[in-house]
């Protein structure tokens, strides 16, 4: 999810859904340069509490959908990312970062591996959902760096559906029979029914919220009845930015240009999971991407980190906002917040921030500023409520 801007009504861009959810009621807000969904008449809590019980349908449209494609494009790509583009096989999905030369995060992405329609035989291509406040700068960076070496052209057409919780799979299935079967990160084309429009769409089993679900690229002009007809399904109701924010918190995940951005290093920030072993030093296909002799001197020694990502739980139950200063026993100061709230499936005050790695361990104890008044914070890992991926 990318940042809100102060962009005015009139300057506000629509996505295809934006009659929807007007006609459901939503209460608009400007974010990243689209009027968007914050929340239904349910409210917040109630559409957070619903993802976390049956299944919600968010509108993502306002994200950045690009196609990549060119015969040496996965060593291309290698070029940018520090991930194994290479081994990624075909119809499977992977979790990236754009860095910048010092390291620095300048946008998380999903990379997905696929053929490049639902026609058999054709030839694949890559396909990357970005941040929507950043998806301008991807698209000149990727261009930019990779030259005449791999065709990059965005998506402009496209809308992106997401549905998540629980009974996701169940929901959908009604409608797309097969998808089911698919697991975590797996990604297939698939063609609606007549009765939406018989589209070919792209979906993924993933999501923002760490529950299960599904994101699905659909063309623009039939999203509004693919929409239509999955809020039709069972169990399935509309929720807006704010449940998707709590959600992702309480997952863990980073919000690009708060919890992450060209400040922080993948290492800072917790990510080094997303560089795979191949793309590090002894790795077949060591570096060779931007910050890579930062990063992987980080990997191999993290004691100059100066700070690290933490997850951290209020033993008071007053909401720690972003930009709240942390600070130690002995009254210094060292972190602050970059994302918090009082969430409702964790029950409790959470938020992550960046701390000294001396007080980053699950376990100590900190004090955030609010108001004037310190309140005190543990360390904890992370997430705050555990994943229900469909790993299997």
């Amino acid at each position: 999810m990318s940042d809100p801007t102060s962009a005015t009504t009139a300057e506000l861009q629509r996505t295809p859904l934006h009659d929807l959810h007007l006609s459901l009621g939503a209460r608009m807000v400007p974010f990243a340069g689209y009027s968007m969904p914050l929340q239904y008449g349910a409210g917040i809590v109630a559409e957070h509490r619903h993802t976390r019980a049956a299944a919600s349908l968010f509108d993502v449209s306002h994200m950045g959908q690009l196609w990549l494609r060119g015969a040496q494009a996965a060593q291309a790509l290698e070029s940018l990312l520090p991930i194994d583009v290479q081994g990624l096989a075909s119809g499977r999905q992977r979790y990236g970062l754009l860095l910048d030369a010092g390291g620095g995060i300048l946008d998380d992405l999903m990379l997905s591996h696929r053929p490049r329609s639902g026609e058999v035989g054709a030839p694949d291509e890559y396909f990357l959902v970005v941040n929507a406040a950043r998806k301008q700068h991807d698209l000149d960076w990727l261009r930019g760096h990779l030259g005449a070496r791999c065709t990059v052209e965005p998506l402009q057409r496209q809308a992106l559906l997401a549905l998540q919780g629980p009974q996701a799979a169940q929901a959908l299935q009604q409608l797309l029979p097969g998808v089911a079967g698919m697991r975590f990160m797996d990604t297939a084309w698939t063609q609606l029914p007549a009765s939406v429009g018989s589209a070919w769409v792209f979906l993924s089993r993933s999501g923002y919220t760490g529950e299960d679900g599904f994101e699905i690229s659909v063309p623009g002009a039939h999203a509004a009845a693919l929409a239509r007809a999955l809020l039709e399904l069972p169990g399935v109701a509309p929720a807006g930015l704010g449940a998707r924010d709590t959600l992702r918190l309480e997952a863990g995940l980073c919000l690009y240009g708060h919890d992450i951005d060209t400040t922080t290093t993948p290492v800072q920030a917790g990510l080094q999971w997303s560089i795979q072993t191949v793309r590090r030093r002894g790795g077949a296909r060591a570096g060779g991407f931007p910050g890579a002799e930062v990063v992987l001197a980080q990997l191999d020694d993290p004691s100059g980190l100066g700070r690290v990502r933490v997850g951290l739980r209020g033993l008071q139950r007053a909401p720690v906002r972003e930009g709240t200063e942390l600070r130690d026993a002995a009254g210094l100061a060292i972190g602050s917040v970059t994302s918090g709230a009082l969430t409702p499936s964790a029950d409790a005050a959470i938020a992550m921030g960046y701390v000294e790695p001396r007080l980053s361990a699950a376990g100590s104890e900190l004090l955030a500023v609010v108001r004037g008044k310190l309140l005190a914070m543990q360390v904890v890992s992370m997430p705050f409520v555990a994943h229900r991926y469909a790993r299997a």
